[in-house]
C-alpha cells in the first residue's frame, strides 16, 4: 500500500510503498478515503530526534471503509463507513489521560496511508448528514473544541467567547459549537481576510493581534470575555488574564505561539479567573461531540483538499498559514 513515511526529522516525509497491515483480534481494516494535517504532524517531524528506521505512518485525522475484522470483531462491520477516534487509550479517569495515552499517527501508525488497522473500539458510524470528506476533518480538532469548551470552560448559553487563532480547525469547530450554543463570539487571527470570514460565519467582531492595540479595542468592544479559548500560549497570554471578565475561565490546548511569559498574578487571583489546560478528550466526549454536530447539522470547514501524491504541497499550505479550515487528503478514490 501506499503510506506517508516518517523516519526522522533528517529524512523528507513522502508517500512510498509500505507493508499493509492486518486485522487482528478486535481490530478493523479500514480502507482510508480522507485523512486531514494538523500542526502535531509539524511538530513531531520538527522536534522528534530519534530515528525510526522502519518507519512510522503519520496522521491522526481520517474516515474510510471498513474492508476486513478481526477475529474478536463483528464481520457485520465489513462495509461500514466509518470515522476514527484518534484519542488511544484515554483511561478510567475522565479528568486527564493515563500513562498510556496516545494520539494516532506517532507511535502508532495513523491515517496518512490506504489502509489503517485498529481496535473496533476507535471506530465510529460516519455522521449521516457528512460526506466522507467532510467527515475526515472532525476528529482530532473537532474533540479538542469540544473538550475545551464543554467540559472545561462549562459554556453557557449567552456567554461572551473570545476564540484566538481563528483560521485553524478547532478554533473554527470552537466558533461553530459556540455559537450553535447561542454563546457571543469573538475571534483574533493575525490575518485581516481570516477575520472576516469569521464574521461571515457568525462572530460578532475580530481582532487582528499584530497590532499592538488589539486588546484594548477587543476590551472596549466587548467589555471582557467569560470564556477564551486560545490555541497558541507565548506572550499573548498574559493579556488574556487582562480581557477575563471576573470568574472568567481561560483554556488553553496549543503552543503555536511558545511558551506563556508572564502572567500578571494579581489579576489572576483577585478575578478569580481559571486558567485550564486540555488535550484531545475520552471515549464519552467523542461520542457527545458527534451526536452535537449531528443534531444541530453542523459540517466542518474546510480549506483545501489535496490527492495523497501532493502531500508535500498540503503540509506547505499549513506551515505557511494560508489556510481557512481543514486541510484534507484524498488518500484513495
Amino acid at each position: 500500500m501506499k503510506a506517508a513515511v516518517f523516519r526522522g526529522k533528517d529524512f523528507p516525509l513522502q508517500v512510498e510503498e509500505f507493508k499493509k497491515p492486518q486485522p487482528t483480534k478486535d481490530q478493523v481494516l479500514i480502507r482510508m478515503k480522507y485523512a486531514a494535517l494538523n500542526h502535531r504532524d509539524i511538530w513531531l517531524m520538527q522536534e522528534q530526534s530519534q530515528h525510526f528506521p522502519d518507519g512510522i505512518v503519520l496522521g491522526s485525522d481520517g474516515c474510510g471503509i471498513v474492508e476486513d475484522v478481526g477475529d474478536d470483531a463483528d464481520p457485520l462491520l465489513v462495509g461500514a463507513e466509518v470515522v476514527v477516534n484518534p484519542s488511544l487509550d484515554w483511561g478510567n479517569n475522565p479528568v486527564v489521560q493515563a500513562d498510556t495515552f496516545r494520539i494516532l499517527g506517532f507511535p502508532d501508525h495513523g491515517t496518512f496511508a490506504e489502509y489503517l488497522a485498529i481496535s473496533k473500539k476507535y471506530i465510529f458510524e460516519k455522521p449521516e448528514h457528512l460526506t466522507l470528506e467532510e467527515s475526515a476533518a472532525v476528529p482530532l480538532s473537532g474533540l479538542t473544541a469540544y473538550r475545551a469548551l464543554f467540559t472545561k470552560a462549562r459554556l453557557r448559553s449567552n456567554e461572551k467567547v473570545l476564540i484566538t487563532g481563528i483560521g485553524g480547525g478547532a478554533a473554527l469547530w470552537a466558533l461553530q459549537f459556540a455559537l450553535a450554543y447561542k454563546a457571543r463570539v469573538y475571534v483574533t487571527s493575525g490575518s485581516d481576510e481570516k477575520l472576516s470570514r469569521a464574521k461571515e460565519f457568525g462572530a460578532i467582531a475580530g481582532f487582528n493581534y499584530r497590532d499592538s492595540e488589539w486588546a484594548e479595542k477587543a476590551k472596549k468592544e466587548a467589555g471582557g470575555f467569560d470564556i477564551i479559548i486560545d490555541s497558541a500560549g507565548g506572550s499573548q497570554f498574559a493579556k488574556f488574564i487582562e480581557l477575563a471578565l471576573p470568574g472568567g475561565r481561560i483554556v488553553n490546548f496549543g503552543r503555536t505561539g511558545g511558551n506563556i511569559t508572564e502572567i500578571p498574578t494579581r489579576l489572576l487571583y483577585w478575578k478569580q479567573i481559571s486558567i485550564l489546560g486540555t488535550t484531545m478528550g475520552t471515549r464519552d466526549e467523542f461520542m457527545s461531540m458527534l451526536h452535537f454536530l449531528e443534531s444541530r447539522n453542523l459540517r466542518p470547514i474546510v480549506d483545501k483538499t489535496f490527492p495523497f501524491s501532493q502531500l508535500g504541497e498540503a503540509f506547505q499550505r499549513m506551515e505557511n498559514g494560508d489556510h481557512f479550515g481543514k486541510i484534507l487528503l484524498e488518500i484513495k478514490k
